[in-house]
Order: C-alpha cells, then sequence, then structure tokens
C-alpha cells in the first residue's frame, strides 16, 4: 500500500509551469489519499495547493488518478479558512477536495455556516473553534490532532498541554487508618505519603490514589460513592484467591469468559468503595489499548503480585458531552471505546472511565464521593487558562496552598458535578519518596 502519511498541504513554488517532479508528487498525493478515502480511513483529502495555471495542467490527471480509487474531485478556488491552519496557506491558490459521495455536501454546508457566523458577527469562541472541529473531523483527524492544530495557531489549549505527570482519585474514609491498612497491607500498595489526614498510595507506575479523612475532607462518607476503580494486572486467578483469603467482601465473582473483551471480579473495600480487579484481553474494542497496557511496567506489591494500571470509573447521564469534555478541554485520548464506556488515557498508567449510568454499576448521582485528580507540571498555567477561557467553574477564586507548603491546588466541577483537583507538589520531608517517583 501507498504511504499514507503525505502531508495534507504542500505548497508548491508558484511557477507557472508545473515541474515534472512536482507533478509526480502531487499525482502520487491523490492517488494516496484516494486510496485511503476508497477505504474507510479518510472522509475529505485535500490536494496540494497550486496556481490556477498549474492546476490548469494538473486536474485532468488527478481526476483519473481519484476515479480509479471510485473517489470524485472538486476544484476549490476558494478553500474555507478555519483556525486549523495558517490563513495564508491556500490563498490564490487552488486546491483538490477529494471525496466519495455526500462530503463535498458537508463541506459546502461547512463553508455556508461558517459564512452566516461571519455574517451576523457570532464567528468567534466556541462558534469559531467548533467550525475548526467540523472541518477537522471531515478531514478525518482525531480530536488530539484537531487540539494541536488549534494550539499552533491559536491561544487554545487543554490541560494536556500543562504537563500531566500522574493521574489521582480521592477517596473520603470515617476511619482512615483502617482504609490505609487494607490497602497497604491486604492489597500490598506503597504508602508514598502520609499527611496524618491523607495517605497518598501508589498503584500504578504513575498512577495513584489518595485516602481522605472524611472528616477535614471536600465530601463526606455519607455521599453517594460513585466510582469504581479498576485495578488492570494479569493475575486475576492469584488477585481472586489473596482477596477470599482475606475474606475481603465480593460483590461479583470471578467467572472468566472465553472470547470476551475482559474478565475481572469486583470486590468491597472497608467502607463500600467498588474495587474492579480488571485484566483486558485481545479484543477488536481493546486493539489500541492492548499494546499500551502491554509495555506499561508491573508494580509489583508486598503480596508478590501486581498492577500495570488503574482506571477511574465514573457515571454519566450524558456520554457524549463528557467525552467531548474529556477530548477538548482536557485533552485526553480515547483509548478504549465499549460504546457505552469510554476509557481516557491520563497519565501511562492512569485513566479515566466514562460510563452510561444506565449500564454501569452505579446510577447517576448529583453528590458524589469521590475528586478526580491531575497532578501538573504548570499548575498555574492551566489555573490562567481555565480562568481566561471559562473552560469550567471553578469552586474557588484562587489557587490554594497546602500545610507547610507541601503542595499548591485549585478544584473545579466537571459537566455532571465530579470534582476535578489539580495539584503540583513541592520540595518537603514528607514528599521525598513522590517526588522521586515523579521524576
Amino acid at each position: 500500500m501507498r504511504n499514507l502519511s503525505i502531508l495534507l498541504l504542500f505548497v508548491c513554488s508558484c511557477t507557472t509551469k508545473l515541474d515534472i517532479n512536482e507533478k509526480s508528487y502531487a499525482l502520487g498525493g491523490v492517488g494516496a489519499f484516494a486510496e485511503a478515502i476508497n477505504a474507510g480511513v479518510k472522509t475529505l483529502a485535500l490536494s496540494t495547493t497550486l496556481t490556477p495555471d498549474e492546476m490548469d495542467v494538473f486536474i485532468d490527471e488527478a481526476t483519473e488518478v481519484a476515479k480509479r480509487n471510485n473517489c470524485k474531485i472538486y476544484r476549490e478556488s476558494d478553500l474555507i479558512v478555519t483556525d486549523l491552519f495558517p490563513s495564508e496557506i491556500a490563498k490564490g491558490l487552488d486546491v483538490l477536495l477529494i471525496y466519495q459521495d455526500g462530503t463535498l455536501d458537508a463541506y459546502k454546508t461547512l463553508k455556508k455556516d461558517q459564512q452566516s457566523l461571519i455574517s451576523s458577527g457570532a464567528y468567534e469562541g466556541k462558534n469559531r473553534e467548533e467550525i475548526a472541529r467540523r472541518f477537522g473531523r471531515i478531514l478525518s483527524y482525531s480530536p488530539q490532532k484537531i487540539n494541536e492544530l488549534l494550539a499552533q495557531n491559536t491561544r487554545f489549549r487543554t490541560m494536556s498541554d500543562f504537563g500531566i505527570t500522574a493521574s489521582n482519585v480521592f477517596l473520603y474514609y470515617d476511619d482512615l487508618p483502617k482504609a490505609t491498612k487494607f490497602y497497604t497491607e491486604v492489597l500490598g500498595l506503597e504508602l508514598i505519603a502520609d499527611y496524618t489526614m491523607a495517605s497518598i498510595i501508589r498503584v500504578a507506575d504513575d498512577a495513584y490514589i489518595i485516602l481522605v479523612n472524611a472528616a477535614e475532607g471536600m465530601h463526606s462518607s455519607e455521599e453517594p460513592k460513585t466510582v469504581a476503580l479498576a485495578f488492570l494486572t494479569n493475575e486475576l486467578d492469584q488477585w481472586y484467591g489473596h482477596l477470599k483469603e482475606n475474606k475481603v467482601p465480593i460483590r461479583h465473582t470471578y467467572e472468566p469468559k472465553p472470547g470476551g473483551a475482559h474478565d475481572g471480579f469486583v470486590a468491597i473495600d472497608p467502607e463500600g468503595y467498588l474495587l474492579e480487579f480488571e485484566m483486558f484481553k485481545q479484543h477488536e474494542e481493546n486493539e489500541r489499548f492492548i499494546p499500551i497496557s502491554e509495555s506499561a511496567p508491573r508494580i509489583e506489591t508486598s503480596t508478590g503480585l501486581g498492577f500495570n494500571g488503574l482506571i477511574t470509573w465514573t457515571y454519566q447521564k450524558n456520554l457524549q458531552s463528557m467525552q467531548e469534555f474529556y477530548e477538548n478541554v482536557m485533552g485526553l485520548e480515547m483509548v478504549i471505546d465499549q460504546g457505552w464506556a469510554k476509557v481516557y488515557r491520563v497519565s501511562t498508567t492512569g485513566y479515566i472511565g466514562l460510563v452510561d449510568e444506565k449500564r454501569g454499576m452505579h446510577s447517576f448521582t448529583e453528590d458524589k464521593g469521590v475528586t478526580l485528580s491531575f497532578w501538573l507540571d504548570d499548575l498555574d498555567g492551566w489555573y490562567d487558562y481555565v480562568v481566561a477561557n471559562k473552560s469550567f467553574e471553578l469552586r474557588s477564586s484562587e489557587i490554594s496552598e497546602g500545610p507547610e507548603g507541601k503542595y499548591r491546588a485549585f478544584v473545579g466541577y466537571g459537566p455532571e458535578g465530579y470534582f476535578l483537583e489539580f495539584d503540583h507538589f513541592y520540595k518537603h520531608d514528607d514528599n521525598n519518596r513522590l517526588l522521586e517517583l515523579l521524576k
């Protein structure tokens, strides 16, 4: 198969006669893109840009090349200008749209909608961004690629642009010592830092949980525990036997299913949080995730068993809107799509799972006894961006500093009410092990 990674737009030298090498290159691009469209890899592609005189010479052969792959050609002398690309990239030049039935109408509708916004004075902010995103989707770009292009050409940013160092989730307990003992002794996880009112525990390479004394935290122990933690492991038999031996309550037993996408079981921690021990198997819905998971380091616990990742499952009413939030505001990449559940990668081994509450282990609740947390390099930069762009509602009007300057943080609210905390940790004796791991 021809190389499909040819650049989207290649600005040729503006001579009146198309050089034979340039022509061959441009025709090769048309052929490669037409092949990708015919294979269903792309919806719309753009040829190299040419002067009108050059296009006169080029278009007939390009049309024949496209036809070989059941594609059509449309000569565009006024390519839509969006924030995906520099505004001058096709000025005064012609470009060929390579497509199959229906796509040209979508492109023309996009241009019409853009012009309507411009005429009404509404082509700004989210409206302007959405026009660019629509163009990117027609071009079959991933949300991450669209984010990248927007960041190159505008002041648009996502959380991922500010340096994610680890993922984390806060859980809230009446009896913090008992909870800490369960996670460190029964599960054998490493206690990274003891803040007295909170225990920082490492699950995977850069995925953590923080157990909080509910009397001093943002949530009470009475709030619904609308979350489930999936500990990723290839040692399900051993973990199941270990938990049964330690008399840990089991909500869903371990019953492997040949041919399924994943196996697992669900245990219950000392105050009712659901812990899912899960193994993802070779399956079409996991094809993107398996290479990521298999390359992740296994962190061995004191039990001799280990984990190589942590998914924090959350439960949503409007899965589509939450998907857009995590892709377009947070800038995370989807690595598993189960239809009714989506998994996004936060860090190397930490993930956020979005679940349709009609299908999950929990239903949607207004209050939730959990806080999702993201550890960042540039906390101040992200805070300033969120404030300037009103990316989501903030819980307080400033970044707060933890006791003894151990950390700084701010908290916001996700679209469906999950608390989102953003943290950065500083040099302190209590943070020595933590900072060593975050290097």
